[in-house]
């Protein structure tokens, strides 16, 4: 999704600006009473300024007529006070929305960024993280602009207009007419440039998204633009996008100019023609002049609220594409967790099985770490062609306290197989049992308790050296703390300018890729796990910091469960047997002795395996 809009327009056309406004309801409930205040205090703070071409009809026609100073003197007095009065009451409502709606937008957020992390990870695979940045951020500001301005604006501006239109059809109905025949014009301009402004502003905030997502691969990947000197290709690449951005932006400036022209044009021209009619009724005797004065008047006290429609109109349009897109995420399924009633059923065969033998104990071949007929497949694509399986019927075994170590070509599906085990997805056929019970009817919380996984790409976080560890286990204390960095051989944490306090920054980026790789394995660790998942935890270590790291490691592995994606021949004799996996199948499962000797496939692998290790130790020797 390098750049939705195109792939957003078609759905744009179809969608409802009121339709998608109306899903805020939810987050607006609790400050009703707040917002309805405000409106009404605009509405009476609106209506107010159409009293004053009253007073000045009162004045014009009295004590201007009569030449008497002093009620001239009373009329500006009154004139004086509705205008503070307005003043006033305009400031009360913007009092009244400012606490609430950062409310409501904080509530928006953080339901957002909940809702984020309880999505699958299928979904973040597919989502670019500016796309999501720009719903959590830019569309949710547009938003509480619009419940601030725009929604009370349209309520107000509304009844003024009303309001106003009545006072002139009472004043003079005639010049009233005059007034109101721009009308349907009006409504059929603002209906094409809805339609119209729609279309450009959803592809402006797409663009804006897809803009968020290059700046942030720009900065994170910065050591790569830099080693590689692509300053100029990300730059080149950034100014088509903002050029691209510019160009919706202009699009969106020309629609806004053009309605906003014809909106101030067309009462213009009505409120000449009637200034003309009127001029030649108070010529005729026919009209007085404070009815004239006051009838124009009243014209011009609702220029505003006519002019303003298409500026309000674009906000709405923004607002509703906004909505759109935060309830695009918002509306997509969380992980789901499985009950009994709508868990797989078991496999016929495995229920045969069992009523022969009878039943086994969860000492015996239930317990442990159980995969049961498992196929997987990645979900499918936009288009609806089947992806290719990664995993299909893979029966593998751990016994408890075991440890098994995963080995296989690039490719051959070992990083997905482990992802399975913490659910991070679900498999597409098959089960996975732990110690005899389906992680598929298992709470995830409690399942993520009972498995702890390291992956080959570390990920720590802009916090503590301590708070990343303690990620595996909040509630552990300073003594598995300790624990933990010891058997990772992270004992370089004590020398770092404020110990496991020292801030590690966005990404980890101050620390080496060893050093990570073996914080990302303490955090792992230190609670002691009953079930323990990496995926080729010390492909970034030294051969002697890995021979330290496996040496505590190993006293870790007789406490657990285990399945280790191995490379190196040193990490796989940590393991009790080795299962090779070749083409998303299990090829073959043994010790490392009995595979060398009876698959040639596992052999070619070592071997390679040993060779690229004497080779990183003769580099490390002669340096």
């Amino acid at each position: 999704m390098t750049d939705t809009s195109a792939a957003t327009d078609a759905a744009s056309r179809n969608r409802s600006a009121v339709r998608s406004l109306l899903r805020l309801w939810p987050y607006v409930r609790p400050v009703r009473a707040r917002l309805f205040s405000a409106a009404f205090v605009a509405i009476v703070a609106s209506c107010l300024g159409l009293v004053i071409p009253l007073v000045l009809k009162w004045m014009v026609d009295g004590p201007v007529t009569d030449r008497d100073p002093g009620g001239v003197w009373l009329g500006a007095l009154a004139l004086l006070a509705l205008g503070i009065v307005e003043a006033v009451l305009f400031g009360f409502r913007r009092w009244l929305v400012a606490r609430p709606l950062a409310g409501v937008e904080a509530a928006m957020r953080a339901d957002l960024y909940r809702h984020l992390q309880r999505l699958p990870v299928a979904f973040h695979d597919r989502w670019p993280s500016g796309q999501l940045l720009s719903r959590g951020t830019t569309d949710l500001m547009l938003l509480r602009m619009f419940l601030a301005f725009p929604l009370t604006f349209l309520l107000v501006n509304a009844t003024t207009i009303l309001v106003g239109c009545a006072i002139l059809l009472i004043q003079e109905w005639t010049l009233g007419l005059v007034l109101l025949a721009p009308v349907l014009p009006l409504v059929a301009l603002c209906s094409v440039f809805e339609a119209r402004y729609a279309l450009v502003a959803r592809r402006a905030q797409d663009q804006v998204g897809d803009l968020t997502t290059v700046v942030e691969e720009g900065v994170l990947g910065i050591r790569i633009v830099k080693g590689f000197g692509r300053h100029q290709s990300q730059s080149l690449a950034f100014r088509a996008l903002t050029g691209r951005l510019r160009g919706t932006e202009l699009d969106k400036a020309r629609l806004l100019a053009g309605i906003w022209g014809l909106i101030m044009t067309i009462p213009e021209l009505a409120i000449g023609a009637a200034l003309v009619l009127g001029t030649i009724q108070v010529a005729d005797g026919g009209l007085s002049a404070g009815t004239l004065v006051a009838f124009l008047s009243t014209a011009l006290a609702l220029r505003w609220p006519v002019e303003s429609i298409g500026f309000i109109l674009a906000l709405c349009q923004e607002a509703g594409t906004a909505s759109e897109r935060y309830f695009e995420v918002m509306d997509e399924p969380e992980e789901t967790e499985v009950t009994a009633e709508t868990a797989r059923p078991e496999r016929p065969e495995r229920v045969a099985a069992r009523d022969r033998d009878g039943d086994e104990d969860e000492g015996g071949d239930e317990g442990g770490l159980r995969f049961e007929g498992v196929s997987f497949r990645y979900p499918s694509g936009e288009d609806g062609a089947a992806s290719v399986p990664v995993l299909a019927s893979i029966d593998l075994h751990i016994r408890p306290g075991e440890t098994m170590a995963l080995v296989g070509a690039t490719g051959s599906g070992k990083t997905t197989l482990t992802a399975l085990v913490p659910r991070l997805h679900e498999v597409t056929s098959g089960r996975i049992t732990l110690d005899g019970e389906d992680i598929a009817l298992m709470e995830r919380r409690r399942l993520r308790e009972l498995v702890s996984v390291a992956f080959e790409e570390p990920t720590l976080f802009s916090a503590s050296v301590g708070e990343n560890v303690l990620m595996g286990r909040p509630d552990a204390d300073a003594e598995a703390l300790d624990r933990a960095l010891d058997v990772a051989q992270a004992g370089f944490v004590r020398d770092l300018p404020d110990g496991i306090r020292t801030e590690v920054g966005e990404q980890g980026h101050s620390l080496s890729g060893g050093q990570r790789q073996r914080l990302a394995l303490a955090r792992a660790v230190v609670g002691r796990p009953r079930f323990l998942v990496l995926d080729d935890p010390l492909s970034a270590l030294d051969v002697h910091t890995e021979a330290l790291v496996e040496a505590a490691l190993r006293c870790v592995l007789r406490e657990t469960t285990a399945l280790v994606v191995a490379h190196r021949p040193s990490t796989v004799l940590l393991a009790d047997r080795v299962a090779l996996l070749s083409e998303g199948r299990i090829a073959a499962v043994g010790t490392h002795q009995e595979l060398l000797r009876s698959s040639g496939e596992y052999a070619w692998l070592m071997a390679g395996a040993e060779a690229d290790a004497g080779f990183g130790a003769l580099e490390g020797s002669e340096r």
